[in-house]
């Protein structure tokens, strides 16, 4: 019923889309969706790589397209059951805010119209704990209460998250069941080339000298996953959930992954001046043409602030749980070596 928890949901005769079903988090809610026999369609574009999904690839429905594209968005969305919105960019800097804006906010614009005329059964967002908003003070945990506030901590694509669980949930206030979801730093076995992969990459190769001052939430993909599937059994439509694990300084993140790894993990802690500096340094490089910024200001100064979260509200309304930190490594290594 719109409006009311699914709990004891049957798999629907009509598919599910995912969009950003061939990203990190995309592709494990695929897998996660298909092992309970969900039909699914996913929203991709031609270009897109299928190495994350793997034979998940074959059994799924194909609409081309991105979600920047409203016609595309609608024609996916045609005949759907439910919408997994998890298409997304996670970029920092000035360089990206146009991309980011486009993408986490006006991408969701599209999928909450398209499901809205379409007339699906649901819509599960996924958003992320930086539209939670980061305080310039760090406190207590932060949670699903959390009251967002002018902060430098607060990147364009923190806004941009923002923006697009205000669109899941104004499709939610137009009758829509909309679940929102907020996940912590994701780690799983992925693309070394992207996200938390390039973390893991640069670190297996001795190329990370110092750890961040700061530290944040962590959380598995395959829990994330989880929660997907969960929220859309059993989630409020109208409400946000923080899917996230333990809440560590990076040094211990770090620390972490390179016993997992078998590599020495750094010995020291970069202080936040020096790194904002070299943010400012690779934004500069990057303007006179040289290669894409690996670090930014915004991203030096979101990693120079110690964030807590809390998912209680999740472990007790989805019924999910969160491996620990260790274990995830454990499984990274195991991808990677």
């Amino acid at each position: 019923m719109i409006g009311e928890p699914a709990a004891g949901r049957s798999a629907p005769t009509r598919p599910v889309l995912v969009t950003g079903a061939t990203g990190l988090v995309g592709s494990a809610v695929v897998r996660h969706l298909l092992a309970e026999g969900v039909p699914v369609r996913i929203l991709r574009r031609a270009t897109s790589a299928l190495d994350l999904l793997g034979d998940a690839a074959g059994r799924v429905e194909h609409a081309e397209g991105d979600v920047t594209d409203v016609e595309a968005v609608r024609e996916a969305v045609r005949g759907v059951d439910t919408v997994f919105h998890v298409a997304g960019v996670v970029a920092l800097g000035a360089a990206a805010r146009s991309r980011v804006w486009e993408v986490n906010a006006r991408g969701a614009a599209h999928a909450v119209d398209a499901a809205l005329a379409e007339g699906v059964q649901a819509f599960v967002h996924t958003s992320s704990i930086a539209a939670l908003g980061r305080p310039e003070r760090p406190g207590g945990a932060i949670d699903e209460t959390a009251v967002w506030a002018p902060s430098r901590a607060n990147t364009a694509y923190a806004e941009s998250k923002r923006a697009g669980e205000r669109e899941a949930l104004r499709g939610a206030a137009e009758g829509m069941r909309a679940v929102v979801l907020n996940p912590a730093l994701v780690f799983g076995p992925g693309r070394a080339d992207e996200g938390t992969g390039a973390v893991v990459e640069r670190l297996r190769r001795g190329r990370v000298p110092a750890a961040p001052p700061g530290g944040t939430a962590v959380v598995d993909v395959e829990d994330v996953a989880a929660g997907h599937v969960a929220a859309w059994r059993r989630g409020t439509s109208g409400e946000r959930y923080v899917l996230a694990g333990e809440s560590l300084l990076w040094a211990e993140i770090l620390a972490v992954l390179a016993r997992a790894l078998g590599v020495r993990a750094p010995a020291r802690v970069a202080p936040a001046w020096a790194m904002w500096a070299a943010g400012a340094a690779a934004e500069a490089v990057e303007a006179l043409g040289g290669p894409a910024a690996g670090l930014s200001r915004d991203s030096a100064r979101a990693a120079a602030g110690v964030f807590a979260y809390r998912a209680a509200k999740a472990e007790r309304e989805l019924g999910v749980a969160f491996r620990p930190f260790s274990e995830t490594a454990a499984r990274i290594a195991a991808a990677v070596l």
